[in-house]
Parts: C-alpha cells; sequence; structure tokens
C-alpha cells in the first residue's frame, strides 16, 4: 500500500460488518412479506393476534431502524456508512411488507361491515346456503341474530371443558333464535366418525371407528349387528347435544396411497376398507342407524380421496383415475347411497382431471352440474368440504369466487369451519354476485326447494310449519 493513502471503505472491517448486519435486516424484513402477502391465510387463524403485532410492529421497526442509521451515519459524516440505496432497500421492503399487512386487514373489515350491513333480505337468503364453524361465541350469535347462516359446526375447541349439559345449552339456545325468527332450525354439524376423528370427544364418550369394525368383524352378520350398535349410540349421544347433521362416514375407498407429509387428510386410515361392497353394506347400515336417531350423514368426500396423494388441506391435488376405473370401484358406494335421499353428500377439492382438470370437483359446474346433477339426476343435497383448505383458498377462483361457481353448479352448502373469518369474503362475494347477477337464481331456487325437503322433518319436530 502506498504510503498516505487510506483503505476504501467498502473494504474496511466495520464496513463489511455493517454489510452483513444489513443483509440480515433485509433478510428479515424479506422473511415476513409472504406472511404479509397471505396475511388473512387460514393457516394464521391461531397465531392471528400476534401475526398481527408481528407483520405490522416488526417492519414497521426495521424501516424506522434504516432510515435512523441512514441519517446518524451520515450526520456523523462516517466513512464506513453504508450506501443510501441499501438503507432504502431495506425500509422500502419492511415498509412494503407492514403496508400489505395493514391493507388486507382493512379489506377485510371493510368486507365484514358490508356483510353485517347488507340487505337482510339477500342476508338471509344466501346465508341459507352456508354452515360456519365458531370461535368466538358471540360472533356466531351475531350471525344467526342477522339470519345470515343456516348452520353451526361444533369442534373440539367449542366443546372442550365443557359438559355434554352445557353444549346443549348453547346449541338451545342458537335453535331459540331460529324458533323466534319463525325459521327452520339450524343444522348442527360436527365431524364424529370415530376413532381419531371425533371432534366432540370429550365430553362425548371415544369410540373405536367403522374402519375398526370391519378389521375385527370378519363375519356378515356380526358386523352389521356391531356397525348397527355402533351407529344408534353415536345417534343417542348427538342427538343428545343437539347434533343434527354428522360427517360421516367416509366413504373414499382404501387405496392404501400413503403421503409422509399428509398429517391431515390421512384417508388410509380412516376409509372403512379397500372393497367396494363392504364400503357400500357398511356405510348404508351406519347411515340408516344414524338417521333413525335423527340425524343425517355425510357420505364423502366425492369424488373420492383414497386415490390422491396430495393433502388438500394445504395445496391442489388431482385425481387423475379414468372415469371407468373410478366407476367400476371408488363410485359404488356413492352411487348406490346416493339414491337414498337421506344422506349428504360431501364435495372434495381434489380435480377430477378426467371431467374438469381446471377446478376442484367442489365447485366444478362439469363436476357437480352436468355429472352429478344432470346424468346422475341426483337431487339430494351436497355440501362441501371445508372452504378453509388451501386447495379453494390459494385456488385461481380464491374463497369468494369459489364460493359463487359452487353455488352456480348446483352445490347447496358451503361450509366454513376451520377459520371462520372466512365467512366474509365468502358472503361478501356471494352478496356482489347476487346483485349484479351472476349468481344464477334458478340454481338458488332448486338448491332452496332441495334444502327445504332435507328440513322438513326437523320442522315437524320443532313445531313450524311449511315455508
Amino acid at each position: 500500500m502506498v504510503a498516505g493513502r487510506r483503505t476504501p471503505a467498502a473494504f474496511t472491517v466495520p464496513t463489511i460488518v455493517k454489510f452483513i448486519f444489513a443483509a440480515v435486516r433485509l433478510a428479515l424484513a424479506a422473511a415476513v412479506l409472504p406472511y404479509a402477502l397471505d396475511w388473512r391465510s387460514p393457516f394464521l387463524t391461531l397465531v392471528r393476534p400476534w401475526a398481527f403485532l408481528i407483520l405490522v410492529a416488526v417492519p414497521l421497526a426495521v424501516a424506522a431502524g434504516e432510515i435512523w442509521l441512514w441519517r446518524s451515519a451520515r450526520a456523523r459524516r462516517s466513512r464506513w456508512r453504508l450506501p443510501a440505496t441499501l438503507h432504502a432497500t431495506v425500509a422500502a421492503v419492511a415498509l412494503f411488507a407492514a403496508a400489505c399487512t395493514l391493507f388486507l386487514e382493512a379489506r377485510f373489515q371493510w368486507m365484514r361491515h358490508e356483510v353485517m350491513h347488507a340487505d337482510p333480505r339477500q342476508l338471509e337468503r344466501l346465508g341459507r346456503h352456508v354452515i360456519v364453524g365458531y370461535r368466538d361465541a358471540d360472533e356466531v350469535r351475531a350471525l344467526v341474530e342477522r339470519r345470515a347462516i343456516s348452520g353451526v359446526f361444533l369442534t373440539s375447541h367449542n366443546v372442550r371443558e365443557r359438559t355434554i349439559g352445557e353444549v346443549r345449552e348453547i346449541v338451545d339456545a342458537l335453535q331459540a333464535t331460529r324458533a323466534r325468527q319463525d325459521l327452520p332450525p339450524l343444522w348442527i354439524a360436527t365431524d364424529q366418525e370415530g376413532g381419531a376423528v371425533s371432534r366432540l370427544s370429550p365430553p362425548l364418550a371415544r369410540s373405536g371407528s367403522l374402519s375398526g369394525i370391519v378389521a375385527k368383524y370378519a363375519d356378515e352378520q356380526a358386523r352389521a349387528a356391531e356397525v348397527g350398535r355402533f351407529a344408534a349410540e353415536q345417534a343417542r349421544e348427538l342427538s343428545h347435544v343437539g347434533v343434527n347433521l354428522n360427517f360421516a362416514p367416509v366413504v373414499d375407498i382404501n387405496h392404501h396411497t400413503f403421503n409422509p407429509n399428509d398429517r391431515l387428510t390421512r384417508i388410509s386410515t380412516r376409509a372403512i376398507a379397500a372393497d367396494p361392497r363392504v364400503v357400500l353394506d357398511v356405510a348404508g347400515r351406519y347411515c340408516a342407524t344414524l338417521w333413525q336417531g335423527g340425524v343425517r350423514c355425510t357420505l364423502k368426500h366425492f369424488p373420492g380421496l383414497g386415490r390422491v396423494f396430495e393433502d388438500t388441506h394445504r395445496e391442489d391435488a388431482e385425481l387423475n383415475a379414468s372415469i371407468a376405473d373410478l366407476a367400476a370401484s371408488d363410485w359404488i358406494p356413492f352411487r348406490a347411497l346416493m339414491q337414498d335421499g337421506t344422506a349428504f353428500t360431501m364435495l372434495g377439492h381434489a380435480r377430477l382431471t378426467g371431467v374438469d382438470p381446471d377446478r376442484p370437483a367442489s365447485f366444478s359446474r362439469a363436476v357437480v352440474g352436468d355429472m352429478i346433477r344432470r346424468q346422475w339426476h341426483y337431487e339430494g343435497v351436497l355440501i362441501t368440504d371445508d372452504f378453509c383448505m388451501g386447495a379453494v383458498t390459494d385456488s385461481r377462483a380464491g374463497v369468494g369466487q369459489a364460493a359463487v361457481e359452487a353455488l352456480n353448479a348446483g352445490v347447496d352448502l358451503i361450509l366454513v369451519s376451520y377459520d371462520p373469518a372466512q365467512y366474509y369474503p365468502v358472503m361478501h362475494a356471494l352478496l356482489r354476485a347476487f346483485r349484479n347477477g351472476s349468481l344464477r337464481p334458478e340454481a338458488l331456487e332448486r338448491s332452496e326447494i332441495r334444502l327445504g325437503h332435507a328440513l322438513e322433518p326437523f320442522r315437524r319436530t320443532a313445531g313450524l310449519g311449511a315455508r
């Protein structure tokens, strides 16, 4: 080095250290950006209050710190200060993350306000097609008061540390509101398959599963008797807490598909059997016995998840089997039991590529309208799987447009259970579509007839006349 010359600032150790810390700050701001862009994702439901604080406070703190560091170094005329563009980049990314979070939250609150102040007649009519879960009891009571929903989904966090009597008091209070409004009873739904999926246990007793019964009883008569006993006990307990709709049985065929990353669907552990005829026999007896106890069953998850590798809770999924293969196996229990008319059918979110490669079955006109309604002449109630799943929320349609397409296709009920906040974008989209004419009136009218028939036995029990 020539005497008297200084080492350029860019190559000094202090400057390198400053660059490293600036890179860390940039990485921190960039790390929160994907969450900020998807701030209202259902997967943030359980941590939303803390997540909002983090996604706003952390980026704002980073941006403020960046501005302070730049101004401080400039004021001291430090020869080790970083380029202004680097400070500006870090601050811009951080501010963008905070702005995205604030914008998405403001948009959500605006949609919520619009829904809660919508025309009561429109809200009531469209609310007939939505069942919601809840985390805030006051909020679900407000929706019932506004006639904005047709049913409530009960799950483990709603009944935790409550007695059967206390759960029934909650249900009775909601149903009393409906009675005062001269409306049919609410659908009180749950997911009580037995075994691992037993959302109301406790306080309801834990039990085995239908697949466990099949594995234990090889003799058909013994198996039938045990299935009947299982279903009768389940119907008694569900009725006791006020449940009138159970999301069971799983009639997907067990093709032993295994995905090590699937921690939520796990159909191979829930499916009744690998033999479609066994599934038909067991599910048919289960549904008939459940209905004798005053609880409707739900056949799930059409068009069948037994062959599907991906987990629709988290991502897009495809059912690539040919229609001929599905008709000869997976659809045997569905088609036979759907003819009965008392069971609901739940539509899964896998894309049936042989019919519609672009949309999940749950809101596909080709699957629902053309195949199930027109070709199969099915006039029973179709309900979607939870619209909070990634296969819907991350789809090109998004949760709101998917709801519009579902009702237009011939779906009767949209389920919004895991993240109740998704109800507001769903209903906001339905209201907008109703007003601009893109929600087909004839589809709504036919759906209302189907729902009326399904509710009629419960109307008679509640002492309500026809409406």
